[in-house]
């Protein structure tokens, strides 16, 4: 029964996400079978992305573009500031003697843009602007895609990870076309997405899931688990603890700096410490062979834990503190 009641806590994309590591890691799919197993990743991802398009209103997007004073700076602090703390991070990784794609993870992850679910439903629940919560993750979703990984290719060198021409149709294919067709396939279709909110979310994570299960299967394979040793695995939790401190201490401080009202703040606060692995994990699984793109998943799904763990007290420290009277 506690076991039950603990695991009902966790959140439901952690479970499956959990689960995803420990298939690979007893059951990963083989190299006869990789292709098949990619094929069927690249199909749920375009389908997560076509979901994305028809939920998220045009409307919306449009409104929310005007609010440049926010989403400027987000943008900036997103994939420039967090871009640079990863890189710095990789390299104290690499001193720390992390395998190498497990270190540059820490760079991938700089580089990646915000949640939007997670970070909406946090910024709702601290008293924070849903509606520019919502945009401002889904602006910064749309950068990464195309962002992300010439980024990722400029920082890290491209020795360590080559972003051309074949790498960028493979991003616009499975993730931008889906997105696009989502927003012109609005109406009936957007709204039968709607009225079956609960199947759209389960094929979102399910999506997800799919595409650690396959990169981490590969990893697996090139023997993951002797490489990620004990004082490997307590470097990386230091390393994306320290992480998790820059990005919501950052991001706190730099809405403050900007005068934001304080609803905008908290949602400049979520949207801007955040991270993705809705869009780290399709990204890698796509850009890198299954082996590499399971190390680098590392800590994107480290952080990913992490961020579930401090949000939720810490938007119910800000609800409690804006209830205090003045």
């Amino acid at each position: 029964m506690a076991l039950a009641r603990i695991a009902g806590g966790i959140d439901p994309l952690v479970r499956l996400l959990l689960l995803a590591i420990l298939l690979a890691t007893f059951l990963p799919v083989s190299a006869e079978y990789r292709p098949l197993a990619q094929g069927v990743s690249n199909g749920a991802i375009f389908v997560l992305f076509l979901l994305n398009g028809l939920r998220l209103p045009r409307a919306e997007v449009i409104r929310g573009m005007r609010h440049l004073r926010l989403l400027l700076p987000l943008a900036v602090w997103c994939f420039a500031a967090m871009g640079l703390a990863g890189w710095g991070l990789a390299k104290a990784g690499s001193a720390l003697a992390l395998p190498q794609q497990v270190a540059l993870g820490l760079l991938f992850l700089g580089v990646l843009p915000s949640t939007v679910q997670s970070a909406t439903a946090y910024s709702s629940l601290a008293g924070g602007n849903v509606a520019v919560s919502v945009v401002a993750a889904a602006f910064l979703n749309i950068l990464g895609v195309f962002l992300s990984a010439p980024l990722f290719s400029l920082v890290a060198g491209s020795k360590a990870a080559g972003f051309d021409i074949d790498s960028l149709e493979r991003v616009a294919l499975i993730l931008l076309v889906p997105f696009v067709i989502g927003q012109i396939a609005q109406g009936k279709v957007g709204q039968l997405v709607k009225e079956h909110r609960r199947l759209a979310t389960w094929m979102d994570r399910s999506s997800i899931a799919i595409a650690v299960y396959v990169a981490f299967s590969g990893a697996v394979e090139q023997g993951l688990w002797q490489k990620v040793d004990v004082a490997s695995w307590a470097a990386l939790v230091a390393l994306v603890g320290l992480f998790l401190v820059i990005g919501f201490a950052g991001a706190w401080l730099l809405g403050g700096a900007l005068r934001l009202r304080r609803d905008d703040r908290i949602a400049f606060l979520f949207a801007g410490a955040q991270k993705s692995i809705a869009l780290g994990a399709p990204l890698a699984s796509l850009l890198f062979p299954p082996a590499v793109a399971g190390l680098l998943l590392l800590p994107v799904l480290t952080y990913h834990l992490l961020q579930l763990v401090i949000s939720a007290p810490l938007a119910n420290r800000l609800t409690r503190r804006a209830e205090l009277p003045r």
